[in-house]
């Protein structure tokens, strides 16, 4: 049977990054919120919303939050022969099954009626032939299975940030020449192009739809400066931000 040693909720903030550590238990880290990549033995993944971590015994891992994150965590020891071979980061299915029986562990575990360890024991049984079931099953993934797209549904989400194809090459684990190369395969543009187009339809939208001055547009589009996004606006467009404004009314 699987004994459960601890169940914990954390939160960690926007850059929290926690150092390469390890346990002699396995771990199960479920990501409720969040945003970021960890590292688990010599293999990088990204996390996110309703994804968890689950890392074997003595294997040192890491966690860099990209976001605010809420997160639940139980380590515990499992002699199963077919846990051995099961680490990295996994989505969870559609129905949340992994959250709801950790869940009802939490509950359990804040209770602590009489027999409340061996329920606690008996649950996480039930988690882990669950995640031997659905791991070996074609129809669970994980996200690192299609790193490139994850990584452009942040770029769709976040383009007016600060973003650098450094930081993206990272978010993904392919080197930063590697992400350029595939991420040009496979959408058609350059990583920056592919920002900046981004930012020049929102540009655009702003310019159609609001009375925003032209600075203003410029910064909320995630520009550097006036000039710079003047000068790109032009070379794309055909028109100066001001002429495209007045040609749109």
């Amino acid at each position: 049977m699987d004994r459960v040693l601890y169940i914990v909720n954390a939160a960690h903030e926007v850059n929290t990054y926690i150092p390469p550590h390890q346990h002699e238990c396995y771990e199960l880290v479920y990501y409720l919120n969040g945003l970021g990549t960890t590292n688990v033995g010599s293999r990088s993944y990204h996390f996110r919303s309703s994804s968890f971590a689950l890392i074997p015994p003595n294997h040192k891992h890491d966690e860099n939050h990209r976001e605010d994150a809420t997160i639940l965590f139980v380590g515990f020891h499992s002699n199963h022969p077919n846990m051995e071979n099961l680490q990295g980061v996994y989505e969870d299915d559609k129905d949340h099954t992994v959250l709801q029986i950790l869940l009802r562990m939490k509950a359990e575990f804040t209770r602590k009626q009489d027999g409340f360890s061996e329920l606690l024991n008996l649950q996480m049984s039930e988690i882990t032939v669950h995640l031997i079931r659905l791991l070996s099953a074609s129809g669970f993934q994980s996200p690192t299975e299609d790193r490139v797209q994850y990584v452009l549904n942040y770029m769709n989400e976040h383009y007016r940030h600060k973003l650098s194809v450094a930081t993206l090459s990272e978010m993904s684990g392919y080197s930063y020449d590697r992400f350029r190369h595939l991420f040009k395969e496979r959408f058609g543009s350059s990583p920056l192009r592919y920002l900046l187009l981004k930012r020049l339809d929102y540009a655009k939208s702003l310019l159609q739809h609001t009375q925003m001055h032209i600075s203003e547009v410029s910064a909320a589009a995630g520009f550097v400066n006036d000039a710079q996004f003047c000068n790109m606006f032009k070379r794309e467009v055909g028109l100066t931000p001001r002429a495209f404004r007045l040609s749109s009314h």
